[in-house]
Protein backbone atom coordinates (compact mmCIF):
# COMPACT_ATOMS: atom_id res chain seq x y z
CA UNK A 1 0.00 0.00 0.00
CA UNK A 2 1.66 3.24 -1.17
CA UNK A 3 1.31 6.60 0.97
CA UNK A 4 -1.49 7.77 -0.78
CA UNK A 5 -3.44 4.99 -0.70
CA UNK A 6 -3.06 5.30 3.33
CA UNK A 7 -4.10 8.93 3.09
CA UNK A 8 -7.16 8.27 1.06
CA UNK A 9 -8.48 5.35 3.43
CA UNK A 10 -7.39 2.95 1.10
CA UNK A 11 -9.23 3.94 -1.68
CA UNK A 12 -8.34 4.89 -5.44
CA UNK A 13 -8.07 8.35 -7.43
CA UNK A 14 -9.99 7.22 -10.14
CA UNK A 15 -9.88 10.49 -11.94
CA UNK A 16 -12.36 12.76 -13.67
CA UNK A 17 -15.85 11.73 -13.45
CA UNK A 18 -19.39 12.37 -14.29
CA UNK A 19 -22.70 12.21 -12.87
CA UNK A 20 -24.68 9.47 -14.76
CA UNK A 21 -28.30 11.54 -15.16
CA UNK A 22 -30.89 10.86 -17.62
CA UNK A 23 -30.13 13.28 -19.87
CA UNK A 24 -27.09 12.27 -20.49
CA UNK A 25 -27.58 8.78 -21.07
CA UNK A 26 -27.80 8.70 -25.27
CA UNK A 27 -24.28 10.95 -25.32
CA UNK A 28 -22.72 8.40 -22.84
CA UNK A 29 -24.00 5.33 -24.54
CA UNK A 30 -23.68 6.06 -28.10
CA UNK A 31 -20.63 7.97 -28.21
CA UNK A 32 -18.24 6.94 -25.12
CA UNK A 33 -16.55 9.76 -24.14
CA UNK A 34 -13.18 10.04 -22.29
CA UNK A 35 -13.86 9.97 -18.65
CA UNK A 36 -12.80 7.90 -16.18
CA UNK A 37 -15.33 7.31 -14.06
CA UNK A 38 -19.55 7.61 -13.55
CA UNK A 39 -21.64 8.66 -10.38
CA UNK A 40 -24.86 7.31 -10.21
CA UNK A 41 -27.62 8.28 -7.86
CA UNK A 42 -28.19 5.29 -5.78
CA UNK A 43 -31.52 5.98 -5.30
CA UNK A 44 -32.67 5.53 -9.17
CA UNK A 45 -31.26 2.12 -8.93
CA UNK A 46 -33.07 -0.07 -6.08
CA UNK A 47 -35.30 -1.87 -8.26
CA UNK A 48 -35.88 -5.12 -8.85
CA UNK A 49 -35.26 -4.77 -12.66
CA UNK A 50 -36.19 -2.93 -15.76
CA UNK A 51 -34.87 -0.11 -17.79
CA UNK A 52 -32.87 1.23 -14.95
CA UNK A 53 -30.90 -1.80 -14.20
CA UNK A 54 -30.57 -2.18 -17.90
CA UNK A 55 -28.50 1.09 -18.36
CA UNK A 56 -26.58 0.59 -15.33
CA UNK A 57 -25.01 -2.66 -16.75
CA UNK A 58 -24.48 -0.41 -19.86
CA UNK A 59 -22.74 1.62 -17.92
CA UNK A 60 -20.88 -0.41 -15.88
CA UNK A 61 -19.53 -2.34 -19.52
CA UNK A 62 -17.45 0.54 -19.96
CA UNK A 63 -16.88 2.39 -16.84
CA UNK A 64 -15.87 2.44 -13.18
CA UNK A 65 -19.39 3.27 -11.15
CA UNK A 66 -19.42 4.96 -8.13
CA UNK A 67 -22.68 5.36 -5.74
CA UNK A 68 -24.01 8.40 -4.60
CA UNK A 69 -26.99 8.61 -2.43
CA UNK A 70 -29.44 11.03 -1.17
CA UNK A 71 -31.70 9.54 1.43
CA UNK A 72 -29.23 7.81 4.25
CA UNK A 73 -30.79 10.57 6.51
CA UNK A 74 -27.27 10.24 8.62
CA UNK A 75 -27.96 13.04 10.72
CA UNK A 76 -31.80 12.14 11.62
CA UNK A 77 -33.68 11.23 14.88
CA UNK A 78 -35.50 8.11 12.86
CA UNK A 79 -34.10 4.69 13.39
CA UNK A 80 -31.84 3.98 10.63
CA UNK A 81 -33.70 1.82 7.73
CA UNK A 82 -32.20 -1.44 7.88
CA UNK A 83 -34.19 -2.89 4.69
CA UNK A 84 -33.11 0.39 2.82
CA UNK A 85 -29.23 -0.75 3.72
CA UNK A 86 -29.83 -4.34 2.40
CA UNK A 87 -31.27 -2.89 -0.87
CA UNK A 88 -27.61 -0.57 -1.02
CA UNK A 89 -25.38 -3.35 -0.08
CA UNK A 90 -26.76 -5.35 -2.72
CA UNK A 91 -26.39 -2.81 -5.44
CA UNK A 92 -22.92 -2.40 -3.95
CA UNK A 93 -22.24 -6.02 -5.33
CA UNK A 94 -23.58 -4.77 -8.72
CA UNK A 95 -21.51 -2.33 -8.90
CA UNK A 96 -18.78 -2.87 -7.08
CA UNK A 97 -18.16 0.85 -6.00
CA UNK A 98 -15.19 1.05 -3.90
CA UNK A 99 -17.32 3.32 -1.54
CA UNK A 100 -20.47 5.04 -1.11
CA UNK A 101 -21.00 8.52 -0.22
CA UNK A 102 -24.19 10.53 0.97
CA UNK A 103 -24.60 13.70 2.62
CA UNK A 104 -24.16 15.35 6.00
CA UNK A 105 -28.28 16.21 7.11
CA UNK A 106 -31.50 14.59 7.67
CA UNK A 107 -34.18 14.54 5.09
CA UNK A 108 -37.19 13.78 7.18
CA UNK A 109 -38.93 12.53 10.01
CA UNK A 110 -40.15 8.90 10.48
CA UNK A 111 -42.37 8.70 7.51
CA UNK A 112 -42.35 11.93 6.41
CA UNK A 113 -39.55 12.63 3.73
CA UNK A 114 -38.92 16.40 2.75
CA UNK A 115 -37.23 15.14 -0.28
CA UNK A 116 -34.33 17.92 0.49
CA UNK A 117 -30.91 18.12 2.13
CA UNK A 118 -31.73 19.73 5.32
CA UNK A 119 -28.48 21.36 7.66
CA UNK A 120 -28.29 19.80 11.15
CA UNK A 121 -26.94 22.58 14.12
CA UNK A 122 -23.32 22.29 14.97
CA UNK A 123 -22.82 20.69 18.26
CA UNK A 124 -21.01 18.20 19.95
CA UNK A 125 -23.96 15.88 20.61
CA UNK A 126 -25.03 15.82 16.65
CA UNK A 127 -21.62 14.73 16.29
CA UNK A 128 -21.67 11.81 18.28
CA UNK A 129 -25.22 10.81 17.17
CA UNK A 130 -23.95 11.07 13.71
CA UNK A 131 -20.92 9.84 13.63
CA UNK A 132 -22.55 6.73 15.53
CA UNK A 133 -25.02 6.07 12.77
CA UNK A 134 -22.24 6.69 9.93
CA UNK A 135 -20.16 3.63 11.64
CA UNK A 136 -23.34 1.41 11.75
CA UNK A 137 -23.71 2.26 7.85
CA UNK A 138 -20.06 1.19 7.34
CA UNK A 139 -20.24 -1.59 8.97
CA UNK A 140 -23.59 -3.02 7.14
CA UNK A 141 -22.72 -2.16 4.06
CA UNK A 142 -19.13 -3.29 4.25
CA UNK A 143 -17.82 -0.61 2.44
CA UNK A 144 -16.34 3.01 3.24
CA UNK A 145 -19.02 5.85 3.54
CA UNK A 146 -18.54 9.57 2.85
CA UNK A 147 -20.26 12.04 3.88
CA UNK A 148 -20.79 15.44 1.50
CA UNK A 149 -20.89 19.08 3.05
CA UNK A 150 -24.03 20.60 2.01
CA UNK A 151 -25.58 23.65 1.03
CA UNK A 152 -27.69 25.69 3.45
CA UNK A 153 -29.62 28.28 3.63
CA UNK A 154 -30.57 28.54 7.38
CA UNK A 155 -28.26 27.97 10.77
CA UNK A 156 -29.43 26.73 14.38
CA UNK A 157 -28.94 29.33 17.31
CA UNK A 158 -28.30 26.02 19.41
CA UNK A 159 -24.40 25.56 17.48
CA UNK A 160 -21.33 25.66 19.14
CA UNK A 161 -18.97 25.23 16.60
CA UNK A 162 -18.63 26.35 13.15
CA UNK A 163 -19.73 24.43 10.10
CA UNK A 164 -15.90 23.12 8.92
CA UNK A 165 -15.31 22.00 12.67
CA UNK A 166 -18.60 19.94 12.83
CA UNK A 167 -17.57 18.45 9.59
CA UNK A 168 -14.46 17.24 10.85
CA UNK A 169 -15.47 16.10 14.26
CA UNK A 170 -17.95 13.86 12.34
CA UNK A 171 -15.83 12.22 10.28
CA UNK A 172 -12.66 11.78 12.48
CA UNK A 173 -15.01 10.80 15.12
CA UNK A 174 -16.78 8.10 12.84
CA UNK A 175 -13.99 7.30 10.58
CA UNK A 176 -15.09 7.79 7.47
CA UNK A 177 -14.57 9.78 4.42
CA UNK A 178 -15.19 13.27 3.10
CA UNK A 179 -16.81 14.12 -0.39
CA UNK A 180 -16.12 17.79 -0.46
CA UNK A 181 -18.13 19.71 -2.22
CA UNK A 182 -16.79 22.99 -3.47
CA UNK A 183 -19.85 25.02 -5.28
CA UNK A 184 -21.64 24.15 -1.90
CA UNK A 185 -18.72 25.26 0.56
CA UNK A 186 -19.43 28.52 -1.79
CA UNK A 187 -22.73 28.72 -1.59
CA UNK A 188 -22.95 28.21 2.14
CA UNK A 189 -20.15 31.25 2.88
CA UNK A 190 -22.35 33.43 0.90
CA UNK A 191 -25.53 32.84 1.92
CA UNK A 192 -24.19 33.06 6.03
CA UNK A 193 -21.07 35.53 5.42
CA UNK A 194 -18.31 33.04 6.25
CA UNK A 195 -14.99 32.66 4.50
CA UNK A 196 -15.07 29.66 2.35
CA UNK A 197 -11.44 29.31 1.78
CA UNK A 198 -11.16 28.96 6.06
CA UNK A 199 -13.66 26.05 5.14
CA UNK A 200 -11.29 24.67 2.52
CA UNK A 201 -8.28 25.06 4.60
CA UNK A 202 -9.88 23.01 7.99
CA UNK A 203 -10.91 19.75 6.03
CA UNK A 204 -9.35 16.84 7.17
CA UNK A 205 -7.54 16.23 3.40
CA UNK A 206 -6.25 12.75 4.65
CA UNK A 207 -10.02 11.91 4.66
CA UNK A 208 -10.97 13.34 1.46
CA UNK A 209 -12.12 10.76 -1.23
CA UNK A 210 -13.72 12.55 -4.06
CA UNK A 211 -14.83 16.54 -4.95
CA UNK A 212 -17.88 17.56 -6.27
CA UNK A 213 -17.58 20.73 -8.87
CA UNK A 214 -20.96 21.98 -9.72
CA UNK A 215 -22.94 25.44 -10.66
CA UNK A 216 -25.74 27.28 -8.64
CA UNK A 217 -28.27 30.25 -9.36
CA UNK A 218 -28.07 33.61 -7.79
CA UNK A 219 -31.02 34.99 -7.04
CA UNK A 220 -29.40 37.97 -5.20
CA UNK A 221 -29.73 38.29 -1.86
CA UNK A 222 -28.81 34.31 -1.88
CA UNK A 223 -27.68 31.55 -3.87
CA UNK A 224 -29.07 27.96 -4.27
CA UNK A 225 -27.27 24.74 -4.97
CA UNK A 226 -29.07 24.19 -8.50
CA UNK A 227 -26.24 22.28 -10.43
CA UNK A 228 -27.44 24.71 -13.37
CA UNK A 229 -24.96 26.77 -15.41
CA UNK A 230 -21.62 26.65 -15.54
CA UNK A 231 -18.99 26.80 -12.61
CA UNK A 232 -17.80 30.29 -11.63
CA UNK A 233 -14.47 31.79 -11.27
CA UNK A 234 -14.52 31.97 -7.06
CA UNK A 235 -16.05 28.04 -7.07
CA UNK A 236 -12.63 27.19 -9.54
CA UNK A 237 -10.56 29.49 -7.35
CA UNK A 238 -11.62 27.12 -4.37
CA UNK A 239 -11.48 23.92 -6.37
CA UNK A 240 -7.54 24.55 -7.20
CA UNK A 241 -7.14 25.93 -3.40
CA UNK A 242 -8.44 22.05 -2.32
CA UNK A 243 -6.50 20.59 -4.85
CA UNK A 244 -3.27 22.49 -3.65
CA UNK A 245 -4.21 20.65 -0.27
CA UNK A 246 -5.42 17.46 -1.02
CA UNK A 247 -3.85 16.26 -4.11
CA UNK A 248 -5.19 13.95 -6.74
CA UNK A 249 -8.51 12.54 -6.15
CA UNK A 250 -11.58 11.20 -7.07
CA UNK A 251 -13.25 14.02 -8.78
Amino acid sequence: MTAPDRMRLGLPDLGIGVGLRLPHYEEIFETRPKVDWLEIISENFLVPGGVPLANLDRALANYPVIQHGVSLSIGGTTPLDFDFLKSLRALLRRTKSPWLSDHLCWTGIATVNTHDLLPLPYTADVVRHVAARARIVQDTLEVPLALENVSSYLTYTSSEMTEWDFFRAVVEEANCGVLLDVNNIYVSSQNHGFDPNAYVDAIPAERVVQIHLAGHTNYGDYIIDTHSGPVIDPVWDLYRRAIHRIGPVSR
